[in-house]
């Protein structure tokens, strides 16, 4: 028995020998087949549902091309053009307004570049500027907001505020910017001091020297009653876009009109009337306007509201070689005193819509009530 046993035993350990290399072989296969198998790729399966937005995402909008965007305003000739335009411009120039007012902090924010250009970034011109200039490329347009082919770039574009009664907001689009300077700075007579008298202190009294945005609104001017009623304040068709400042000011530049010159072009005014006409007297506007303005100058002149500025200098004459006396007149001022309300009023009126410059081209029907109450009014206390 003993022999058998040692017999099993001698031929077991061979047989336990085999069977573990077999299983070595076994796991050394299925390491293989495992590594074949990540290796390679089988046919792909089919698509599965779109994601939902929010959850994984949707595509987003292309951007704009910078380089295209950049030269709608930067392109080779173009920026040079605008700068010619520009040197037609009395902007460019200065001596309208830099001259005189463009250091003082109380008129800087519009007649001089730098007063501009603090008053639109701080909202205030906090001192006297010592070296003004006249307005440039920079002046109105400041760092780009948006980059995009729309993007003007403009220093100031909400809506104006009026200076004469802040209440009254109007939304002009990319006009807001010329609207900020070119608006009265006070209020007619009988608001800033009602009763029945007024004192003019300064031979620059008046509601400044550029209206125009106040006589397109329809605001800001003494409505006197009378025998034609004034339309509804912003319902004038020139307070569209393309009867605004830029529209009229800065269409297509052809001429030395439009552009960047800001000199009016006659084309937009014959393009939204369907006319052709060589002048901007449509309808007979001007012609009109021109004959009341003259009417109302010399009632006040009667009344001895205002007078003509003169001027006597001696100078010498080259042709004679004799120093002369030559008078020079410069228009016409109010005369400092005391006036009955309506007199104050309509000198506020005939010199505000005077300055307009635009013969009433710029709002008809609200400088012809004007004009037409304001003659009336005054013709009845003489």
């Amino acid at each position: 028995m003993f022999v058998k046993k040692i017999t099993l035993i001698a031929y077991y350990k061979p047989i336990k020998i085999l069977v573990m290399k077999n299983l070595n072989l076994f796991s050394f296969l299925l390491m293989c087949i495992a590594v074949f198998t990540l290796s390679c790729e089988g046919p792909a399966g089919p698509s599965g549902s779109d994601g939902v937005d929010g959850l994984n995402g949707s595509d987003g909008t292309d951007g704009v091309d910078g380089n295209i965007t950049c030269l709608v305003c930067h392109s080779g000739d173009n920026m040079q053009k605008k700068k010619e335009e520009f040197n037609q411009s009395v902007h460019s120039a200065g001596q309208i307004a830099v001259d005189y007012a463009g250091g003082r902090a109380s008129c800087a924010q519009c007649h001089s570049s730098e007063g501009f250009i603090e008053f639109a970034l701080n909202g205030t011109v906090e001192e006297n500027i010592a070296s003004p200039s006249a307005w440039e490329c920079k002046t109105c347009h400041g760092l780009h907001s948006t980059f995009e082919a729309i993007d003007y770039a403009l220093r100031l574009d909400d809506p104006i505020e009026f200076i004469f009664d802040p209440s009254v907001v109007a939304d002009m689009g990319n006009s807001n910017l010329c609207a900020n300077c070119h608006q009265s700075r006070r209020a007619e007579p009988n608001i800033t001091n009602p009763g029945e008298t007024f004192t003019i202190t300064s031979t620059h009294y008046g509601p400044h020297h550029g209206a125009q945005s106040n006589v397109l609104y329809g605001a800001g001017f003494a409505e006197i009653a009378g025998s034609v009623s004034y339309p509804t304040a912003g319902a004038t068709p020139h307070m569209g876009e393309a009867g605004r400042c830029t529209g009229c000011h800065m269409d297509t530049y052809a001429s030395g009109q439009g552009g960047h010159t800001f000199n009016p072009a006659l084309s937009a005014c014959n393009s939204c009337h369907g006319v052709t006409e060589d002048d901007f007297n449509y309808g007979g506007v001007q012609t009109t306007v021109h004959a009341q303005l003259e009417e109302l100058r010399d009632l006040l002149l009667g009344l001895g509201v205002i007078e003509e500025g003169v001027e006597e200098i001696y100078e010498l004459n080259p042709e004679t070689g004799v120093i002369e006396l030559v008078v020079y007149t410069d228009g016409y001022h109010p005369v400092r005193g005391t006036y009955p309300m309506i007199q104050a009023q309509a000198f506020f009126n005939w010199v505000g819509l005077e300055e307009d410059r635009s013969l009433g081209a710029h709002n008809p029907k609200y400088v012809k009530a004007l004009l037409t109450n304001t003659i009336e009014a005054l013709t009845a206390t003489l």
